[in-house]
């Protein structure tokens, strides 16, 4: 087989075979980078912050265009309505958010919670949540500013923990929660506000991770060209494989020729 190939025939024709292989990788490296070069990038202005009214609509699931957007939103906050909603991380750190139930007034009109601030320590958030309840007694309107993120599922707590305890701002759980609070529209999502209440730290709520869609066709014709490629090196090979046994018979069918015409004075000299 070696010596098949070492021969110049089958020389130039592994050169021709590598030189089409080649002529495919170059076309497959073409292929990859269009689909890089044409790469939609889901570009969304998130850190611009656009009226409320503009992105969400109550009573209705939340889409991916609004999930992450910076919002301003005005309404007035719901007294009796705040709660805490423990476990929450910020920057790797265990602690508190306090949720308010702001009833939206400068957009459609719907119940949207708002989480004002975080903390590492209950009591401090607890006594957030009192001034908080205590400031919205008044019935004055309020602005907040922040980003809109979708609602989240709604986590049980553990049988030795508090009930009433929550660990995700949940609005399927909010709405049962809020006193009086009826079929009236709500926004499925919350808004973490950028400027925190007194006593509370900002919560980090980065933006989100901008996206980008590969031209799937490009990568797919790619993949043919590298299949392309490896099928004329072993179109070389299996014509030099060809050949050989090509040889091969022939020379058996040689080697036979030569033992009947070898026996054939034998036979007639016995007769």
């Amino acid at each position: 087989m070696l010596r098949m190939m070492l021969r110049p025939r089958w020389v130039l024709a592994l050169i021709a075979a590598l030189g089409i292989a080649a002529g495919f990788a170059l076309l497959a490296q073409w292929q990859v980078d269009r689909a890089v070069e044409q790469a939609t990038v889901v570009e969304r202005p998130t850190e611009d912050v656009r009226p409320f009214g503009d992105v969400v609509r109550p009573d209705g699931p939340t889409e991916q265009a609004a999930t992450g957007q910076r919002v301003s939103v005005t309404g007035t906050i719901v007294p009796g309505d705040t709660v805490l909603v423990q476990g929450r991380l910020n920057d790797g750190v265990p602690g508190w958010w306090v949720v308010a139930h702001l009833e939206v007034t400068d957009a459609a009109p719907g119940g949207l919670p708002v989480a004002l601030g975080w903390t590492a320590d209950e009591e401090t958030a607890r006594a957030a949540l009192a001034e908080v309840d205590q400031a919205a007694a008044s019935g004055g309107e309020v602005e907040v500013v922040g980003r809109f993120l979708p609602s989240e599922a709604p986590v049980a707590p553990d049988e030795a923990e508090d009930p009433q305890s929550m660990t995700t701002v949940a609005v399927a759980h909010l709405i049962n929660v809020w006193a009086d609070y009826d079929d009236r529209p709500v926004y499925f999502g919350y808004v973490t506000a950028t400027d925190p209440v007194a006593g509370l730290e900002a919560i980090h709520s980065p933006p989100p991770l901008q996206e980008s869609e590969l031209n799937w066709l490009n990568v797919f014709y790619a993949v043919e060209w590298v299949v392309f490629a490896g099928f004329a090196v072993f179109l070389w090979y299996r014509l030099v494989k060809d050949a050989v046994q090509r040889e091969r018979e022939e020379a058996e069918l040689a080697a036979e020729a030569e033992a009947t015409a070898a026996a054939a004075p034998a036979d007639a000299a016995r007769d």
